[in-house]
């Protein structure tokens, strides 16, 4: 089946891992996965959990739409198909264990860290390694660490930092023909025969994402900064990106 709505995948797949805000299935085969996307919210490293009305849905859907679009302008991922209204069906990925950030304007940890005032746009984008690791909060590291631990070689990381700044450059154009400014987003990668994929999700859980006439906070930072608002917040991002792309302008447009 190819990209866009699937039928559905049923039946009860074996649980494979159990994350934050998704679960991960066992495949119809060896060599892919399911992602399921719940409703539930975390911030602060899990300090604070919650449920957000149909995020799982929205984001579902959000992703399955950005990934279109990057694998239509040449940018591979691990999308397969959306497999029903919170499923997809992705390549199982070696995943390296570097969550890759991108930042257009200032926000979140870099205005705590360098005393910037929010919004305040860069001259150009900055790009972020952070570890992955839920016991030591998913510190932030460089590409020096990332070669001398093994955790990716020098030719990886220098493709994982280029397909990142690609992927910002389409994204921009992506959400922003939604209205939408990108102010940071999260990506992840891994191996897949000797491709590096993005794998994980695009969607208002991993993107900052501000509208661009009136500033409106439509993602997470609703949810992280007790603003409320947070499941018409993502529904309204979808329902833009649905007029921009969602009759099929993931693939031409």
């Amino acid at each position: 089946m190819g990209p866009g709505r699937g039928a559905g995948i049923t039946g009860q797949a074996e649980e494979l891992y159990r994350g934050k805000a998704k679960r991960v299935l066992a495949g119809p085969d060896p060599k892919t996965v399911v992602l399921e996307f719940t409703d539930r919210a975390t911030a602060g490293d899990g300090a604070r959990t919650g449920l957000i009305r149909g995020k799982g849905e929205v984001n579902c859907r959000v992703s399955a739409l950005a990934f279109e679009f990057l694998e239509s302008r040449g940018l591979g991922t691990h999308f397969l198909s959306q497999e029903g209204p919170r499923r997809l069906l992705v390549r199982r990925l070696e995943i390296i264990p570097l969550e890759c950030v991108v930042r257009n304007r200032a926000a979140g940890s870099l205005c705590r860290r360098l005393g910037l005032e929010e919004g305040t746009p860069l001259r150009w984008p900055v790009v972020e390694l952070y570890y992955k690791s839920d016991p030591l909060h998913d510190p932030m590291v460089n590409r020096w660490h990332a070669r001398a631990l093994g955790w990716a070689s020098p030719e990886e990381v220098e493709a994982l930092e280029a397909a990142a700044l690609e992927a910002n450059r389409l994204l921009t154009d992506f959400f922003g023909a939604a209205g939408l400014v990108l102010v940071d987003f999260k990506l992840e990668f891994g191996r897949f025969e000797r491709r590096l994929l993005v794998g994980d999700e695009v969607s208002p859980d991993t993107c900052r994402l501000w509208d661009r006439e009136t500033g409106l906070r439509l993602d997470k930072d609703r949810f992280r900064l007790d603003l409320g608002g947070e499941s018409e917040a993502y529904r309204q991002v979808l329902a833009r990106l649905e007029r921009a792309w969602g009759g099929g302008g993931g693939a031409g447009g």
